[in-house]
């Protein structure tokens, strides 16, 4: 089994000092003009690809925005899930590989991902996760009401209940689940680290997010215009077995460039301040460039243009296998080795969904 990108052997190769203040704006250490707009989208591995849509859409409700495959490794698939329009900062996407070993949690990893629901609606949410059998936690961060629980393959997920609901996502309503209690987009995402120093350094001195909390050894960072899809929270675990790779796990966090001049300039910043990424690789509905933060965490930066629009209209998102135009002439051997799709099972909700 091959992690479908060729550049998973990237190494970060330290930090370059700079006398900027902490939490300002790239700008301010002549880096890019545009900031980092949040989270763009979390990309998992999974195992079996039905098993992947049942739990994201017919039991979390998110739409299923593209079927395509993973570029690099065409045999299996890549599943895009989001809101209604897949707007940047609300997809999570996975590459389900049959058979795939299970990964472990640990240092070095994305050990949660975070979606904001409706506050109001967060009963709505305990009572559907109990209906599927699926183990959860409540907790509370920073002033907010979390539900704690993990997929089939034991995945890391939270929903957290915010008010006002952020702007800029379209729910779903699925028929079981009505918009007003549906998944809004991300909140954010944890990274679990033996030493958050470090990471710390780029977040803050390199990528432009500043610190806006911290809280039983957690550290909170937001970018752009902050709020929900835009935090990053940093945990340090000094006894942490390091991460392990498979499903169940997060294979890279992506974050929003506004377009390819802006990501030009993040990456000509990135590359003065001694972090190597990639070249820009043609994502087809996104471009992006990655990099290793030092805490050993994959990131991406992926344009927000051209969108999932590109080949498909934003009501037939899902529905057709889509392969960008060099993939297109190995079509039919693709399809062939697929494992077919059918329709999301659903859960029945024993509350009134109006």
């Amino acid at each position: 089994m091959t992690l479908g990108l060729k550049h998973t052997g990237l190494k970060h190769t330290g930090l370059k000092h700079t006398e900027s203040t902490p939490g300002t704006n790239p700008t301010a250490v002549g880096g890019a003009e545009t900031p980092i707009r949040g989270l763009h989208h979390v990309t998992a591995i999974a195992g079996d690809a039905q098993a992947n849509l049942d739990f994201y859409a017919g039991l979390l409700g998110l739409r299923l925005v593209k079927k395509t495959v993973n570029f690099d490794d065409p045999g299996t698939y890549h599943l895009y899930y989001g809101d209604a329009a897949g707007s940047p900062g609300s997809i999570l996407t996975f590459f389900p590989w049959k058979g795939a070993r299970r990964g472990r949690d640990g240092a070095g990893t994305t050990s949660a991902t975070s979606f904001a629901v409706p506050a109001a609606r967060l009963d709505f949410w305990r009572s559907r996760l109990s209906e599927a059998d699926v183990p959860f936690q409540d907790g509370e961060r920073f002033g907010d009401s979390i539900l704690q629980f993990r997929d089939h393959e034991g995945l890391g997920l939270e929903l957290v209940a915010v008010d006002p609901a952020p702007a800029g996502f379209q729910p779903w309503n699925t028929g079981d689940i009505p918009a007003s209690a549906a998944i809004l987009g991300f909140h954010g995402v944890t990274l679990r680290l033996r030493d958050v120093g470090p990471s710390r350094t780029l977040l803050e001195s390199v990528m432009g997010f500043r610190m806006v909390g911290e809280e039983n050894g957690r550290l909170r960072f937001e970018s752009g215009d902050g709020g929900s899809s835009t935090y990053v929270d940093l945990l340090e675990d000094p006894q942490a077995p390091r991460a392990l790779g498979g499903a169940g796990t997060v294979h890279h966090v992506a974050f929003r460039n506004a377009d390819d001049g802006s990501q030009a300039e993040w990456r000509q910043h990135l590359m003065q301040e001694m972090v190597l990424p990639t070249d820009v690789k043609d994502r087809q509905y996104f471009h992006s460039i990655y990099y290793r933060e030092p805490g050993g965490v994959l990131f991406e930066l992926a344009t927000d243009p051209p969108g999932f629009t590109f080949d498909e209209s934003q009501d037939a998102l899902g529905q057709d296998l889509k392969l960008p135009p060099w993939l297109e002439t190995a079509r039919d051997r693709i399809e062939a080795a697929l494992p077919s799709l059918s329709e999301p099972k659903t859960w029945a909700s024993k509350e009134n969904a109006s």
